[in-house]
């Protein structure tokens, strides 16, 4: 198992107590040997995003699906479906035909933030899909306006104290990683700042290099050019060890937040009912396409960390990740909702 695969999977289980070896009940894939026939695939797949585009998971999406299409000699075409914080791709790819053309790029506000927030989801996150493969994750980096006085996190509590209500912090939407660091660290450091929300957190960063915006907890593709550029200053990152992207940065547990954890991760999924052999066929060129020198590359300088999880582990790793959302928005009392 690589570093990057192990150092998520035990990240994510160990947060709410399972082992690494943990099996949970997810459905199983049924037999359809009319869908499994050696001929597949026979026709474009189609991979819907539920974020804009532009933003992380459509960059991640294009990345793989490219390499995918080379792969399975068919091209992967990607559908941005934008709305209800990721909720309209999720179901649409829940309501697909099983038949491994329709995939989804998922992420963490549909699968595990808002089903938790809304029982009333059209979907099951654990019951309406067949896990694939995590692909990669990534910790969000909190950065400010370059002119903001402050050098560190301690330094932006106490001036955003001085100031309650003014200072700003944008997000994608609802229960994405950029939006639930923030009402995380508004919780955890008693400070009155507003939360603004825009299509993609990309579509934040004019506003925030204006200063229009005063803060954000930026994705690592997203915040890191920017920073390397000076136009953007790094405050920490939001994962519970440093990132590799961005070694010297601390994180926010390091400056005075303990057990603060928030990363963003990206995934592979297919409706239930997807036969094995074709869930089989897909984790492997997903393997492969995770495991390319070029890929790598291009994940290495936006601050992705592979994945490469089997079917199982991206599975037990989903389930642990909601039940310490679960446990995060219950012990502190934080709302997601706005």
């Amino acid at each position: 198992m690589t570093s990057d695969r192990r150092r998520f999977l035990q990240v994510a289980v160990a947060a709410v107590g399972l082992p690494c070896g943990s099996r949970i009940a997810w459905p199983l894939m049924m037999a359809n040997d009319a869908m499994a026939q050696t001929n597949y695939p026979a026709k474009p797949f189609r991979m819907l995003v539920g974020l804009a585009a532009g933003g992380p998971a459509d960059t991640v999406a294009r990345l793989v699906g490219d390499e995918l299409s080379k792969g399975l000699g068919r091209p992967v075409v990607i559908e941005n479906v934008v709305g209800a914080g990721g909720n309209l791709a999720t179901d649409r790819v829940a309501k697909a035909a099983p038949d491994g053309y329709t995939l989804l790029l998922a992420t963490q506000g549909p699968i595990i933030v808002n089903p938790i927030l809304d029982q009333k989801l059209p979907f099951d996150p654990i019951k309406d899909f067949a896990p694939i493969s995590g692909l990669c994750f990534t910790p969000n980096i909190l950065v400010t306006h370059i002119d903001l006085p402050v050098q560190n996190v301690q330094e932006l509590v106490l001036l955003a104290r001085s100031q309650p209500g003014k200072f700003t912090f944008p997000s994608g939407g609802i229960g994405t990683s950029d939006h639930r660091a923030g009402v995380l660290f508004k919780s955890m450091a008693r400070v009155d700042i507003r939360h603004v929300p825009y299509r993609s957190i990309a579509s934040a960063v004019p506003d925030l290099l204006a200063g229009r915006i005063t803060m954000a907890f930026a994705s690592t593709p997203v915040a890191l050019p920017l920073v390397r550029e000076g136009k953007l200053r790094p405050l920490a990152v939001t994962s519970l060890i440093r990132s590799p992207a961005a070694p010297d940065l601390p994180t926010m547990a390091e400056s005075g937040f303990p057990g603060f954890d928030v990363t963003a991760w990206f995934g592979l999924m297919a409706p239930v009912g997807t036969p094995e052999p074709i869930t089989d066929r897909l984790h492997r060129e997903a393997v492969r396409v995770l495991a390319l020198p070029s890929l790598r590359k291009k994940f290495d300088e936006l601050g992705l960390e592979t994945i490469r999880s089997s079917p199982a582990e991206f599975a037990v790793a989903i389930q642990a990740e909601i039940l310490r959302w679960t446990k995060v928005i219950k012990d502190l009392g934080a709302s997601l909702t706005d």
